[in-house]
């Protein structure tokens, strides 16, 4: 079968088509209703089996490993956080077209984290706060090789200067629509900012989608793919783009990490929002939470 890809090189999956693959690989559940789950992720096109199961596919080759990293290592991890986690199922395989391997889980009761969803930003910030520092607690297994960033996971947790020559683009590309001047700055210090304390484990994507809360609570983190120990700037993006007031200072204050990682986490949150915004082709909602979070992130590296 042939599928329709996007500008991205993302392709889409119809409902059928999954209903086929998942008939010819399990035909225990074949019967079970399918649903697309709307919207769609960017990584992974997630459909909903039953009521108890969520089957998700990589859109893209470049996403085809995440499906086996969250296989091996959240069963492993589960047990010691203290929120809820996917549970795999079983791994499916390529087929009918299809060219990489896919992943069921068992469905996680709640809605990703919104203003609606978990209007207590406070609350949010110290829930968040909870379940960064049980996953930094969290140590290597003894005798297994643990993942590692790199270009499978995106250089989550890894070297942020792998993206200094997508950065310094969206700089020139932004020259009079922000102050590009103390961009530079700001990159240039989150670079130099020394990582020396020990790895622990992040991640990887901790964005609003990716947080499920319950009764106003953060109850559940999913999309493990980009998993991996290594800097936990990666992860810190919430302090700026959904947190501010008391709710950004007890989240910094909750984490007691130091000040180069937090310049490092300012890089990171940098280098995405510069990304999205001087490559927006008319998303004006993206564009102007792009220039929002850039706006702030430059505020507080000048004050500092």
């Amino acid at each position: 079968m042939e599928f329709i890809a996007d500008k991205d090189g993302r392709i889409d999956l119809p409902v059928a088509f999954v209903a086929a693959l998942l008939a010819e690989q399990f035909p225990e559940w074949r019967h079970e209703p399918l649903r697309p789950l709307l919207p769609g992720g960017w990584t992974n096109r997630a459909f909903r089996l039953g009521e108890t199961k969520v089957l998700r596919f990589p859109t893209a080759r470049r996403y085809a490993d995440l499906p086996e990293r969250e296989r091996r290592w959240l069963p492993w991890l589960a047990p010691q956080l203290d929120v809820e986690i996917p549970e795999v199922v079983a791994l499916g395989t390529k087929g009918r077209g299809y060219l990489w391997p896919w992943l069921i889980t068992e469905w996680i009761e709640g809605a990703p984290v919104t203003a609606q969803t978990a209007p207590d930003a406070l609350r949010l910030a110290r829930d968040l706060v909870r379940f960064l520092r049980r996953l930094h607690a969290v140590r290597p297994p003894v005798g297994l090789p643990p993942p590692l960033p790199g270009a499978v996971n995106f250089h989550r947790g890894g070297d942020l200067a792998v993206y200094d020559g997508e950065t310094r683009a969206a700089l020139r590309a932004l020259k009079g629509r922000i102050d590009t001047d103390a961009g530079g700055a700001l990159w240039q210090r989150a670079l130099t900012a020394r990582r020396d304390r020990p790895p622990v484990f992040v991640h990887g994507d901790l964005t609003p989608e990716n947080m499920l809360a319950r009764d106003g609570r953060l109850v559940a983190v999913i999309d493990w793919g980009n998993l991996a120990l290594g800097d936990p700037a990666c992860d810190l993006a919430m302090c700026w783009s959904h947190f501010d007031g008391d709710a950004r200072t007890a989240f910094r204050a909750g984490l007691e990490l130091d000040a180069a990682t937090w310049a490092r986490a300012r890089g990171w949150s940098f280098w995405k929002a510069a990304k999205v915004l001087a490559g927006q082709d008319g998303n004006q909602r993206d564009a102007r939470k792009a220039q929002a979070l850039i706006e702030t992130l430059l505020a507080e590296d000048a004050a500092l």
